[in-house]
């Protein structure tokens, strides 16, 4: 997959950008507080329709202006598809592809990305709530339809919740929640194995890719905690009955979750809340056999994060039909020294395309300054301007 060209209209700080793309490796170059990050920022937001800088929509828009539209003209070999989001301050966002309108979340089945940014450090040091925001991106990348999946089971999830909070005081009657939970579990069940493939996938890829980027195997290692086996769930699953590795049964997960909840009632009726499920799951990473969170060094952390990411585009370039997903670097490079960079440019430099931005320009190998864009206060500048 390429990007030829890219459109943007009140996104950020560009109140109208046109660039070229080539294939390969594309250099935005700029000062600090330019618009680097933003234009890459808006590719990232076409193929997950989320942002890796805020959870809120409307600060892409740009200040005093009620939308914005990413417009990008893509192309895998002889196939051109033109595909477009506007975020919108009021009312629902709204997507096309080939100036047909589609539903927004339907956008992944056209263009993938995976974006690495500084930010991303958060996959390692942050809490659950980034990893399994992380793979349940890559889970719709990989599979348009999950996003549906995990929409139904949050909008579950918040009825159950309600319903727990009704009958905390006056313990009436809860008939209903036997049908939440039911379907609580089937939605649920999905998303336990779908994330637990994921990892079981991602694992070698993390490990390959760690070792190339620093030189070293440490033992890269990931593995699933699932709060349906946990014992205790005062603060979520942290404990090792809840850690599993390997090919799960559904059989398994199903009736696990359905015993989970059956012995936690009590407890989630006094706290109002669902204690087991995929929400409240988590990703363990490892390095040396220990937890990489905690014991890590700022520098194994940020290669940690960005084996995560090159893992990805990696398990998303093997099974994908419109070829390798964009793989967007931000600001990667300042924070490597010169050994890590070089080694990091080998393992990118046979992507289809890689897009990259910096603040320095010497910051980044020779062989992936190939198309050089330099951004200046939301614009593009040539030399001759």
């Amino acid at each position: 997959m390429i990007v030829t060209h890219l459109t943007l209209t009140d996104f950020r700080n560009y109140e109208n950008l046109d660039v070229d793309l080539q294939p390969g490796a594309n250099l935005f170059v700029g000062s600090n507080g330019q618009g680097k990050t933003n234009l890459v920022e808006s590719l990232g937001y076409l193929s997950t329709l989320g942002s890796h800088r805020v959870s809120s929509d409307h600060a892409m828009i740009r200040q005093g202006q009620d939308s914005a539209v990413v417009r990008a003209r893509l192309v895998h070999g002889q196939r051109e598809v033109l595909a477009e989001v506007q975020l919108n301050r009021s009312g629902t966002n709204r997507a096309q592809i080939n100036r047909s309108a589609i539903k927004t979340r339907e956008l992944s089945r056209y263009f993938s990305s995976v974006l690495f940014a500084p930010e991303d450090l958060a996959l390692v040091r942050g809490d659950p709530s980034g990893r399994r925001r992380f793979m349940d991106e890559l889970l719709v990348l990989r599979t348009p339809r999950m996003s549906a999946v995990i929409a139904d089971y949050e909008r579950v999830l918040r009825q159950r919740n309600t319903l727990l909070k009704s009958a905390r005081g006056a313990r009436g009657d809860l008939s209903t929640l036997d049908i939440w939970d039911e379907r609580l579990v089937i939605l649920g069940s999905e998303i336990i194995m779908a994330r637990s493939g994921l990892v079981d996938e991602l694992g070698p890829e993390v490990s390959s890719a760690y070792s190339t980027i620093v030189g070293s195997d440490h033992g890269a290692r990931l593995s699933s905690q699932l709060s349906i086996f946990a014992a205790s769930h005062t603060d979520g699953p942290g404990d090792s009955e809840a850690t599993r590795s390997g090919p799960l049964l559904l059989s398994v997960v199903t009736e696990g979750f359905r015993g989970a909840l059956v012995r936690l009632r009590r407890l989630e009726l006094d706290r109002a809340i669902t204690l087991a499920g995929p929400h409240r799951d988590d990703v363990v990473l490892e390095l040396n056999g220990m937890p990489a969170r905690g014991y890590a060094s700022h520098g194994e952390s940020w290669s940690f994060a960005l084996a995560l990411k090159l893992a990805s585009a990696a398990v998303l370039r093997r099974e994908s039909s419109t070829g390798d997903p964009v793989l967007i670097l931000d600001d990667v490079f300042a924070e490597l020294d010169e050994s890590r960079r070089g080694r990091l440019a080998a393992a990118v430099g046979n992507f289809e395309q890689v897009l990259i931005t910096a603040a320095v320009f010497d910051d980044v190998p020779e062989s992936l300054a190939g198309n050089i864009v330099r951004i200046v206060a939301g614009r593009v500048v040539t030399d001759d301007s």
